[in-house]
């Protein structure tokens, strides 16, 4: 396979027996044909990342997935050099079985930024395919921009589930991921309940205009759409005593462990059961271009690189909602 060549090293964060490190020493990546090599300027922590460094999942190098960076050096395009850019993070091989019936997120070869197989965000440079990289409006900043995946995580929802205004939804976690869910679905115009644990979150869902509810008032097999987005398995079992008969439950966290479900009453009372992970990046970028949805105020802290083990234990606390770190 074609490779180009970018020499030198950069810093980056490493990941390897679950232990973090920042390193000055770092291989720059090459680009292979079809790729574009990225200058990161802005990284999101999400959940996955904190609970990649737990050992949720076999991964050694560099994590991370939530970017907004500039393309420094695309050989096929080079049109594109220096372009602001966000980055869908399945890099598929596109003529295995799924990715030929357009699953292409479950290609079965595919690499996934900084999860499987392929560095990841926390570092000054990634390398994509260039068909993953979306530029990035004018209008949006590099604060929003850096939402693009999590906000594309967030209306998969409606992508795989019809949402209608009479819905009744409750969703169960208001942290990082729950946040944005939130205002997708109240965006889609239906009737919206939130668990939330953390004041932080209570304060910005308030805000929002959704009905905050506690677990002990939470009315059961009243709900059409639970979203189950707390990563605990204390949240599933609360999803499955809310949904009403007939109703769906979404999972929408990553977490490593195991949840107890008696799945003979998923048949009895017909659950649907929906996971639910990437999404659309095109939608997701048209609702920060239009300021629909403004997602700077979840923004907790930002630190520099050379601070990033701080910033993933700062990002772990509980009500901490998104940290960011900044790569120059």
């Amino acid at each position: 396979m074609n490779k180009t060549a970018t020499g030198s090293t950069m810093r980056g964060i490493w990941l390897e027996d679950r232990r973090l490190q920042v390193c000055d020493d770092l291989d720059r990546p090459e680009v292979l044909q079809g790729e574009a090599l990225v200058r990161v300027r802005l990284a999101g922590i999400c959940q996955t990342d904190l609970e990649m460094a737990k050992g949720y999942y076999p991964f050694t190098g560099i994590p991370g997935h939530e970017f907004v960076g500039e393309i420094e050096l695309a050989p096929d395009q080079p049109s594109r050099d220096g372009e602001r850019v966000v980055g869908e993070i399945n890099a598929v091989c596109g003529q295995c079985a799924l990715c030929l019936r357009g699953l292409t997120h479950h290609c079965l070869d595919r690499t996934v930024l900084g999860i499987v197989g392929r560095n990841g965000a926390f570092a000054e440079y990634l390398v994509l395919p260039l068909k993953n990289l979306h530029r990035v409006p004018d209008s949006v900043s590099d604060e929003s921009a850096v939402f693009t995946e999590p906000l594309a995580a967030a209306l998969q929802i409606l992508e795989q589930v019809q949402v209608r205004p009479s819905d009744q939804i409750l969703l169960i976690g208001a942290g990082k991921l729950g946040q944005l869910i939130a205002r997708v679905l109240l965006h889609a115009g239906c009737s919206l309940k939130v668990m939330a644990r953390h004041s932080s979150q209570i304060d910005l869902v308030a805000k929002l205009g959704a009905e905050l509810i506690g677990e002990e008032e939470c009315p059961k097999q009243q709900f059409d759409i639970v979203v189950e987005a707390s990563g605990t398995a204390q949240g599933v079992s609360l999803a499955r005593l809310a949904v009403r008969p007939a109703g769906t439950i979404i999972l929408k966290s990553t977490y490593k462990g195991e949840a107890v479900l008696d799945l003979a009453s998923f048949v009895v009372d017909e659950i649907r059961l929906v996971g639910s992970r990437c999404g659309p990046f095109s939608p997701a970028l048209r609702l920060l271009e239009k300021a629909v949805i403004d997602p700077t105020d979840l923004i907790s802290e930002v630190h520099q690189l050379n601070d990033g083990i701080q910033a993933l234990e700062e990002a772990s606390r509980a009500g901490v909602l998104k940290v960011l770190l900044r790569m120059q």
